[in-house]
């Protein structure tokens, strides 16, 4: 049996480019760049942890307005289409959250693989937050299927709280009950989402730092 996604719960080889000649003479013309990989992902290092208080939403957005948000991460970029009408003040307090830079420079804390990949905290533990949470509880019939995004929240808190922690289904479907708001789907870069999905050890924790480089809003 799968464990809940939780704020509590918690992606090789060298490629070398070297120097070419060019002119005549002999000159030379060095062009060096070496980029390191694993996993289909740039090794970079794991941004510091930091503590991000921000003020809760008042409004929700318009209905007739599609947003999308895109995820910029050293493994690609996938984007997901919000849907307010399902959780309204959720949906406004992940894009005011995005607006802000919340999101920028955070990893993806927990990987269990074959379920989903969880991120959305600057704490880099799976402890934190924004300072405050929305609730949009989810129907009966919400369904956690590969590429629904969702938000994480801890067993003792009420069906469809959310703060700033989501998590994406990397499961055909994951079988969690009705008890985390959904905010949309991944529309754009699934193969990315799945190259994520696998850098997990059996912990759950990532085998490598899998950053969010930036998360930018669109209408």
């Amino acid at each position: 049996m799968r464990a809940s996604p939780t704020r509590l719960l918690l992606l090789g080889g060298m490629i070398a480019l070297g120097a070419a000649l060019a002119g005549c003479g002999g000159s030379k013309s060095p062009a060096h760049s070496t980029v390191e990989r694993k996993g289909g992902c740039l090794v970079v290092a794991k941004p510091p942890a930091h503590t991000v208080k921000e003020s809760k939403p008042t409004a929700t957005l318009p209905a007739n307005v599609r947003y999308r948000v895109t995820f910029t991460t050293n493994c690609g970029d996938f984007t997901v289409l919000l849907d307010q009408a399902q959780s309204p003040h959720t949906v406004a307090s992940f894009v005011a959250l995005v607006r802000n830079g919340f999101f920028d420079k955070t990893i993806f804390h927990r990987i269990a693989v074959g379920f989903v990949i969880q991120g959305g905290d600057p704490s880099q533990s799976g402890n934190g937050g924004p300072g405050y949470s929305t609730v949009d509880t989810p129907p009966s019939s919400a369904r956690y299927t590969l590429g629904v995004v969702a938000m994480a929240k801890t067993d003792l808190e009420a069906p469809g709280t959310g703060g700033s922690q989501f998590f994406v289904v990397t499961a055909g479907n994951a079988n969690l009950p009705p008890d985390y708001a959904i905010i949309g789907k991944v529309v754009s870069g699934l193969a990315v989402v799945r190259r994520i999905g696998r850098l997990g050890d059996d912990q759950q924790e990532p085998t490598m730092v899998v950053e969010i480089e930036k998360a930018t809003v669109s209408s």
